[in-house]
């Protein structure tokens, strides 16, 4: 029993010094965004984009909407895009072989007809067996494919698309109006300079939608779908923020994203073997920059929103994110070969490096961690010192950073206007280390072991429709 209690002592120390410079690093990253942050406290947003709305240099964009049992809200998604403010683009939902009535609600919806409409083959896809074309907005399309999975539908519509720039946006998500403006911009001004821009993603349950368009930010009721908020905050605010203005981001959200077409072409487009085709392309985008010795830039653009619905219920949820961790570890061992390689620079010697012992493997760690202090606690197997080390390291790993990223939020974007609002987003942030962040771990742990699966898919979500938030699920 000695020797029992002594290694789990000895474990405990380990994992606190762990905690404690991970918990340095997101501090780091932290200070790495406040100038950025700070620029943008009390900025007006809309007048840097005006000129915009007009400019001949102002890329045209294809909008691609990746759709797979989607009926619930590729209808609202598609009309939030028709209000865009842009000068010019077109929207290609891209049906991939929906069970349900994904292509009956676009057809009715937008007044579709069948077209022969030829398609470029940059890469090989599933079978695309129709194109429609609305009659009422000539931009809208729509591809009826066999189905491939998000990567070979993001394909297809990249290989029908007309434009120089795409938008990857998901099928239950909805863009204010200058969302695609703004996320455009730094494009635009740096003359393609920057290839690949990313936009912050907020979650929309709770807000009240109607026609299309967010009308009111709110909270949603349930606990699990706030506590995403907060962790979608801590996420974009002081995690992506940071990374990208070192030009070392490797994430650019699914949900929604801008690609220059020739660079994502020449890089062979979506990854159709791994789930987390969102990362694993921002990864290989990167490498072929370093390769070819470019100046060009990822960049993340923390103003410009899409509103998704998140998981409302704990088996979903759950689903989500040991498909997450899963993508991830698929990604990081496919590119392994850039892990601490000089040659890829900051890429190779710290982000990657970050996302394998800070985003990958501290769920691990912080298993074991609850495991310890539940040694200490229950079973008295160690050092009390240790046991109360790890529980205040743990609070402060988790609770108090959530915190932290609720205040950025409303010092810069304030988009939850009312003080109960804040103060519910407070109170569940510091919540967090004693009932979701271990359940995340768990997830996470799960995840990790899944990875030896074969199988790739779309994952099961339980949608409500996000139209239906309006009613404050």
């Amino acid at each position: 029993m000695d020797i029992l209690s002594l290694l789990l002592t000895i474990t405990g120390y380990m994992i606190i010094a762990y905690m404690l410079i991970v918990g340095g690093i997101y501090l780091i990253l932290f200070f790495m965004s406040m100038p950025k942050i700070r620029r943008e406290h009390g900025l007006d947003r809309d007048e840097p984009i005006e000129e915009l709305t007009e400019s001949e240099d102002t890329y045209p964009v294809s909008v691609l909407v990746p759709a797979y049992n989607e009926e619930l809200g590729v209808v609202s998604t598609v009309r939030s895009l028709l209000a865009l403010k842009y000068p010019e683009f077109e929207i290609i939902v891209i049906n991939d072989g929906s069970k349900d009535k994904t292509n009956e609600k676009m057809l009715t919806s937008f007044n579709m007809e069948k077209v022969n409409s030829p398609i470029r083959q940059h890469f090989p896809t599933a079978q695309v067996n129709h194109v429609y074309r609305s009659r009422t907005h000539k931009n809208v399309w729509l591809l009826e494919k066999e189905n491939g999975g998000k990567a070979d539908a993001l394909n297809a519509g990249i290989n029908f698309s007309r434009y120089p720039y795409f938008a990857a946006i998901d099928g239950d998500s909805i863009l204010e109006r200058d969302a695609l403006l703004k996320t455009m911009k730094p494009i635009i001004d740096s003359n393609g300079g920057v290839t690949c821009t990313g936009g912050t993603v907020r979650i929309a349950n709770g807000s009240e939608i109607r026609r299309s368009v967010v009308e009111k930010i709110a909270l949603p009721k349930q606990p699990l779908a706030i506590m995403q908020i907060v962790e979608y905050f801590r996420a974009f605010l002081i995690g992506r923020l940071g990374l990208s203005r070192v030009n070392v981001l490797l994430i650019i959200s699914g949900a929604f994203g801008v690609f220059e077409k020739q660079r994502v072409i020449r890089a062979g487009g979506y990854e159709t073997k791994t789930i987390g085709e969102d990362m694993e392309l921002i990864v290989r985008l990167h490498k072929m920059l370093k390769d070819e010795k470019s100046t060009q830039r990822i960049e993340y653009i923390q103003d410009p929103v899409c509103w998704t619905e998140a998981p409302s219920d704990v088996k979903s949820l759950k689903s989500q994110r040991i498909r997450w961790q899963k993508g991830l570890a698929q990604t990081l061992w496919r590119h392994k070969k850039m892990m601490f390689n000089p040659k890829y620079k900051g890429i190779g010697l710290f982000s990657m490096p970050y996302y394998f012992f800070v985003e990958l493997l501290s769920s691990v760690f912080e298993f074991l961690g609850y495991f310890i202090i539940i040694a200490g606690l229950v079973f008295g197997l160690v050092n009390p010192e240790v046991t109360t080390l790890m529980i205040i390291v743990t609070i402060l790993y988790g609770s108090l950073l959530s915190a932290l990223a609720v205040l950025l939020e409303e010092w810069t974007y304030h988009k939850y206007r009312d003080m109960k609002s804040i103060l519910v987003l407070y109170f569940w942030a510091l919540t967090e280390s004693f009932w979701f962040r271990p359940f995340m771990v768990w997830c996470r742990v799960v995840g990790l072991f899944s990875v030896l699966k074969k199988k790739q898919s779309w994952g099961d979500m339980k949608r409500k429709g996000i139209e239906e938030e309006q009613k404050g699920a």
